[in-house]
């Protein structure tokens, strides 16, 4: 099959300033692609949809940028292509592991693999009696992430209640927040592992002494400690100059928790993911954040044996050169 002959990549996204490393590699492996921004529109549906490979990559975070509809559009879209039989990656059920941490850590724990103890409190008024159990300090998160989003350490219950109770209190996006148990890290550091097509790619870790809770690894999202600003402007290009950056390459990292990774994404069909789990001071390896819109870091990628964007291209290829690969 000829590159003309290949059916067509459809992104389906909701933040442009995310997509120029994916465009780039799209363009580099030869591919026909076109960008679907499922921000708002409409849906005919009893239009049939386009022939091609639909790569679904919205992210649990879009209200915060204003896309308050983008994920129940994507329900929408993803339901109506797979009615048609058109092929996903990253489909309607990994759309719904991406929404809810909840989702994510039952389906972990399903699969053997260790996660922080956690409560969900349904409701603003239940967050206290979910935290009763907890030992301090401890955690909260929205269960609807991403972003860090609501990520708050409490050093007593005293101090959940008058944060409740208080106008500061973040309301989460879904109505759910998470108690979870708070990690004594044996170095300041969260490890995250990139899978594409059932291969590892590579893994990076990231400082959390000065990212704290907020890392994401896109260089969109880029932060300084210092001021909590924008490092660049929207469609700017970071250099990437290691020693000013949060994330690294986490180099040789050969650990037995990336064949778990590899089996939960097979397991869930999860064709594109970025793993997170943290070795914590008591020996323990927890798993905390299954990320299906990942994203990739200058940085790293100048320091990768392999581009992951470029792994990503490679998959999607060799998805629309059929028949589909043996990992879903």
């Amino acid at each position: 099959m000829t590159p003309s002959e290949a059916p067509k990549i459809y992104a389906l996204h909701e933040n442009p300033e995310w997509f120029p490393p994916f465009a780039r590699a799209f363009e580099q492996e030869g591919l026909e692609f076109e960008e679907w921004l499922l921000t708002d529109g409409v849906l005919d549906l009893d239009s049939t949809p386009p022939e091609g490979i639909f790569w679904s990559r919205i992210s649990a975070s879009a209200h915060t940028r204003d896309h308050d509809l983008s994920k129940d559009y994507a329900r929408a879209v993803l339901s109506w292509l797979e009615a048609h039989g058109r092929r996903t990656i990253n489909g309607r059920r990994v759309l719904e592991l991406e929404m809810s941490k909840v989702d994510q850590l039952t389906a972990l724990k399903a699969a053997g693999i260790d996660t922080p103890r956690t409560v969900a409190a349904i409701g603003r008024d239940r967050i206290l009696d979910a935290a009763k159990s907890f030992p301090t300090p401890f955690i909260t998160k929205h269960n609807q992430g991403g972003k860090g989003l609501g990520v708050r350490k409490f050093e007593s219950h005293a101090e959940l209640a008058e944060y409740v109770a208080s106008d500061e209190f973040e309301e989460p996006q879904d109505g759910i927040t998470l108690i979870q148990e708070f990690i004594q890290a044996a170095e300041p550091i969260i490890t995250r592992v990139e899978i594409v097509g059932g291969e590892f790619i590579y893994a990076i870790q990231a400082d959390t002494a000065r990212g704290g809770f907020q890392l994401c690894p896109a260089d969109a999202c880029a932060i300084d400690p210092t001021t909590g600003k924008p490092i660049m402007p929207p469609g700017a290009t970071i250099e990437p100059v290691a020693g000013q950056q949060l994330f690294s390459l986490r180099r040789d990292f050969d650990h037995p928790i990336i064949e778990k990774y590899v089996e939960f994404a097979r397991r869930n069909n999860i064709e594109v993911c970025g793993i997170e789990f943290m070795e914590t001071a008591d020996g323990r390896v927890l798993t905390y954040d299954v990320n299906t819109n990942t994203n990739y870091n200058a940085v790293v990628e100048a320091e990768a044996p392999r581009s992951a964007p470029g792994a990503l291209a490679q998959y999607l290829a060799a998805v629309a050169a059929g028949p589909a690969p043996s990992f879903v």
